[in-house]
């Protein structure tokens, strides 16, 4: 976990340019593949949730401030299950992250999956599961070097959700 008295680590960014650029293509061409905005965000904030990702979570804490998600929705992303405030739809994909997220010994059970396609297309379950691996990417290079949230608030236009 990172906690404030450890020091940041190396900037992946400037020590890998070539391949945080492929990746970050990558994360693009997973945006642009037609999953919806708003269940983006849920599903952005809750794998870092489980990955303990303090970077990424502040990042699409803020994206989702802008994109004008609900204050009380993004704080019962942590409580999904128990919150009245998911459509059936987003409660899947919470699921599916979590499945991919933290992957049982067992696999993805037989019964999550068919759940998965009650709410999604074929094509929309693997948009969704590649959007599943692009944060769980994200979140691992930013554990790792413990990137300091807000660092790049003011580059990316993440200071407009003013929650600084």
């Amino acid at each position: 976990m990172n906690h404030p008295s450890h020091a940041p680590r190396l900037d992946y960014l400037k020590q890998s340019p070539e391949l945080f650029k492929k990746f970050l293509e990558f994360g693009n061409a997973v945006a642009a593949a037609g999953i919806e905005t708003s269940l983006s965000h849920l599903i952005d904030i809750r794998a870092s949730q489980l990955n303990g990702c303090a970077f990424c979570l502040d990042m699409h804490i803020k994206q989702a401030t802008i994109h004008k998600e609900s204050e009380l929705r993004l704080h019962h992303v942590a409580i999904w299950r128990e919150s009245p405030l998911f459509s059936p739809r987003e409660r899947a994909a919470l699921a599916w992250t979590e499945a991919l997220t933290q992957i049982a010994p067992t696999g993805v059970s037989d019964e999550l999956y068919a759940q998965m396609l009650e709410q999604f297309s074929e094509k929309e379950l693997s948009d969704l599961t590649y959007r599943v691996m692009a944060i769980n990417g994200w979140n691992r290079a930013n554990v790792a070097f413990r990137t300091v949230p807000g660092v790049h608030d003011k580059a990316w236009g993440l200071d407009k959700a003013g929650l600084s």
